[in-house]
């Protein structure tokens, strides 16, 4: 079974890295310390608050020519909400911090592996079995007992 890793076409002119994020622009300097700029289409997008509202966006091309149409950050946001709610190391003022970051890694490597290949979406299918990573639903047993062959 080939790795997710290895279906990634690495960016390059002809195959272009799109990336959206809110508007830090640590963003902007972290991208460039990995790719050329020439490989990124990069956008963000700002939300504009009054009385802690959002009343406006505003969406920014920074580099190459992403779809302003395209750049959004919802799912990231979702997905770092639902981390945070299943995994209390990570909520603020939390007795379950990590005292060590190796134990963070595996606590969000197993919640990942469980989101991906053990929790159904409303079609019955795991994501890693809409990926072809999978042709099952994992249980605990299996996930727990699972011998990975040389």
């Amino acid at each position: 079974m080939e790795s997710m890793y290895g279906r990634i076409q690495m960016p390059d002119p002809n195959n272009k890295l799109e990336v959206y994020s809110d508007g830090n622009d640590d963003y902007t300097v972290a991208l460039c310390d990995y790719y050329q700029i020439q490989w990124l289409r990069y956008g963000q997008v700002v939300k504009i608050r009054e009385g802690g509202r959002i009343v406006d966006k505003i969406k920014r091309s920074v580099y190459g020519e992403p779809d302003l149409k395209q750049i959004e950050t919802t799912d990231v946001e979702n997905f770092n909400g639902i981390l945070r709610e299943r995994l209390g190391r990570l909520v603020r003022r939390t007795k379950c911090i990590s005292k060590k970051k190796s134990f963070l890694n595996y606590a969000i490597d197993l919640f990942q592996f469980h989101w991906n290949f053990m929790d159904p979406l409303p079609s019955k299918q795991t994501p890693a079995m809409l990926e072809n990573l999978s042709d099952h639903c994992w249980s605990w047993e299996e996930f727990l007992y699972y011998h990975y062959a040389v």
